[in-house]
């Protein structure tokens, strides 16, 4: 858990920053970076979910079947 809360905090950081950098420069280039960033980064969050949920079902089906 604690490497999730530092990978969401430097991303935080990165998107902050990108977006600084659209407001000074005006290049569509940094908002086009935040959002693929952002979307990986919400994919990756699903997957962490998904397997921590068939995590918690198959430690709960296999403790049911002994």
């Amino acid at each position: 858990m604690l490497i999730l809360r530092l990978v969401l905090l430097l991303v935080a950081l990165l998107l902050v920053l990108s977006g600084g950098m659209y407001v000074f420069t005006r290049d569509r280039h940094y908002l086009k970076f935040a959002w693929q960033t952002l979307r990986f980064v919400v994919l990756l969050l699903l997957v962490f979910a998904l397997l921590f949920v068939l995590e918690r079902y198959v430690l709960v089906g296999w403790l049911a079947i002994l």
